[in-house]
C-alpha cells in the first residue's frame, strides 16, 4: 500500500481542514471516511442543513408576520415539507461536493471506510493497512442520551433524527436548552408546532451572559416556545408512535408528565472514538472519554495527533478547523497555534446570538475590574427597518486599559457582527479603536461602534 506522510482519521471540519492544509504544506495526505459523502457531521447531518432549515421557517416568519406591513400582500406560503426537506439535502450535496472537489484539487487521497490504529504509524482500513508517519484523530462526536431514554430516531430523536422527520409534529418536547435544542425548536415552532423545552439547570443556554441567556428565553417566548426549567428528565416512553416524557421538578421533586409527537433529546454531545482501538494503541483517554493531547495536539503515542470534538474544549466545528490548521503546521515545522480566547459561539435562532471572550460572571469571579458598553438594536435605523430591532451589543473592557476582554450580541446577524470584535481581540485592541473606526451607515454593524463608544464618553444614538 502506498505511504503517507499523513492519514488523517475522519473527514469533518476539523479532518478535511486539516488534510487540505498538510497538502498545501507538501505533505503526501490521505483521509480516512466511512460515510458515503465526505463533511462529517456539520455537512452531513449537523451545521449545514440545520442552517438551511432555519433559513427557510424564518421566511415562512418573515411572510406571515412582515410582508405584509411592507405593502407584500398575498397568500401567505403553506408549506411543503417534502420540498423543505428536498431543499435541504441539495444544500448538503452542494457542500459535500465541495470538499470532494478540494481533495481532489490538493491531491488527497479519500480512503473510504472506517479507520482503526493497530499500532503507531498504521491505519487499517478494511482488510488495508496503510502506512503514515503522522496520524490525525479527527472522528468528531456523537449525541449524548440520558438514562432511560432509548433513541429510535423516529419519535425519539437527536439532532440527525430531527432533520428528517416524516412530518411537522404538532407537538414536540425538546430535552435540553443549549444550542442544538433551541435552533431545532425555533424551526418546528415557526413551521407550527407547539414546542416545549425542558432543562435541568434553572437557566437556558449554560455558561452564557446572564443578561443575554434572560432576554434570550423572553425573546423565544414571544416566538412561541415554552420552557420548563429545573427538571429532571426520568423517563420518555413510546407507544403507538407518541412519547409520554416523565420529568421531576428539582425544587420540590414533584412527578410531572407530557405527552409529545416526538421527543428531541438535545443534552449534549461526546466524543466518538469507538472502533479506533485507541486502547490497544496506547492512546491515553480522558475520565470524560476524550483523546489526551498536549499543547501541540501530540497524543501519548508518538506520531498520534488529536483534534475537535474528540479532544477538550467546546464542540465548534471552527474551533476544529482551527485546530486542524495548526496541527498541520506543527507537523510540517511551523508554529501551529490556536487563541483560544478568542473562539465565538454562535446560536442561529432569530435573533441571533453570538459571544466571544468573557462574560460578566467570569469576570466578577476572577476579580478583573471591567466596564461595559452596550447599545441596543432599537437605535440602530438598518434594524428597525428590517423588523429586527430586538437585542443588543454588550462590550466588555479592562477598566484600567480598555482592553477588550470580552463581547455578546443578541440581534440580527449576531453571528457575523462577532468577527470585527474577534479580529479587534486578536490584535489586542482597546474599545476606543472599535469606537473609533469609522462604520458604514446604514449597517447593524453601528451598533458595536456604539457599544464601544458606550465604554467611553458614551454612544451617539442612546
Amino acid at each position: 500500500m502506498a505511504d503517507y506522510d499523513v492519514i488523517v482519521i475522519g473527514s469533518g471540519p476539523g479532518g478535511y481542514v486539516c488534510a487540505i492544509r498538510c497538502a498545501q504544506l507538501g505533505l503526501k495526505t490521505a483521509c480516512v471516511e466511512g460515510r458515503e459523502t465526505l463533511g462529517g457531521t456539520c455537512l452531513n447531518v449537523g451545521c449545514i442543513p440545520s442552517k438551511a432549515l432555519l433559513h427557510a421557517s424564518h421566511q415562512l416568519h418573515e411572510a406571515e408576520h412582515n410582508f405584509a406591513k411592507m405593502g407584500l400582500k398575498g397568500k401567505t406560503p403553506s408549506v411543503d415539507w417534502n420540498q423543505m426537506l428536498s431543499y435541504k439535502d441539495d444544500v448538503i450535496g452542494q457542500n459535500t461536493k465541495g470538499i470532494e472537489f478540494l481533495f481532489k484539487k490538493n491531491k488527497i487521497d479519500w480512503i473510504k471506510g472506517w479507520g482503526s490504529i493497530p499500532a503507531a504509524g498504521q491505519v487499517k482500513v478494511g482488510d488495508d493497512v496503510h502506512k503514515a508517519k503522522h496520524i490525525i484523530i479527527a472522528t468528531g462526536s456523537e449525541a449524548a442520551s440520558l438514562p432511560g431514554i432509548d433513541i429510535d430516531e423516529k419519535t425519539v430523536v437527536t439532532s440527525t433524527g430531527a432533520l428528517e422527520l416524516g412530518k411537522i409534529p404538532k407537538k414536540l418536547v425538546v430535552i435540553g436548552a443549549g444550542v442544538i435544542g433551541l435552533e431545532l425548536g425555533s424551526v418546528y415552532a415557526r413551521l407550527g408546532a407547539e414546542v416545549e423545552v425542558i432543562e435541568f439547570l434553572d437557566t437556558i443556554t449554560p455558561g452564557m451572559d446572564v443578561e443575554v441567556a434572560r432576554t434570550f428565553q423572553k425573546l423565544l417566548t414571544k416566538q412561541g416556545l415554552s420552557f420548563t426549567l429545573g427538571a429532571a428528565v426520568q423517563s420518555v416512553a413510546v407507544k403507538n408512535n407518541k412519547a409520554k416524557v416523565t420529568y421531576k421538578l428539582r425544587k420540590d421533586d414533584s412527578e410531572h408528565t407530557v405527552d409529545a409527537d416526538t421527543v428531541l433529546v438535545a443534552t449534549g454531545r461526546r466524543p466518538y472514538t469507538d472502533g479506533l482501538g485507541l486502547e490497544a494503541a496506547g492512546v491515553k483517554l480522558t475520565d470524560r472519554g476524550q483523546v489526551e493531547t498536549d499543547a501541540h495536539y501530540a497524543t501519548s503515542v508518538k506520531g498520534i495527533y488529536a483534534i475537535g470534538d474528540a479532544i477538550s474544549g467546546p464542540m465548534l466545528a471552527h474551533k476544529a478547523e482551527d485546530e486542524g490548521m495548526a496541527v498541520a503546521e506543527i507537523i510540517a515545522g511551523q508554529a501551529g497555534h490556536v487563541n483560544y480566547g478568542v473562539i465565538p459561539g454562535v446560536i442561529y435562532t432569530h435573533p441571533e446570538v453570538a459571544n466571544v471572550g468573557a462574560t460578566e460572571e467570569t469576570l466578577k469571579d476572577a476579580g478583573t475590574p471591567y466596564k461595559v458598553g452596550k447599545f441596543s438594536f432599537m437605535g440602530n435605523g438598518r434594524a428597525k427597518a428590517n423588523f429586527a430591532a430586538d437585542g443588543f451589543v454588550k462590550i466588555l473592557a479592562h477598566k484600567e486599559t480598555d482592553r477588550i476582554l470580552g463581547a455578546h450580541i443578541i440581534g440580527p446577524m449576531a453571528g457575523d457582527l462577532i468577527h470585527e470584535i474577534c479580529v479587534a481581540m486578536e490584535f489586542g485592541a482597546a474599545a476606543e479603536d472599535l469606537a473609533r473606526t469609522c462604520h458604514a451607515h446604514p449597517t447593524y454593524s453601528e451598533a458595536v461602534r456604539e457599544a464601544a463608544l458606550a465604554c467611553g464618553d458614551g454612544p451617539i444614538h442612546s
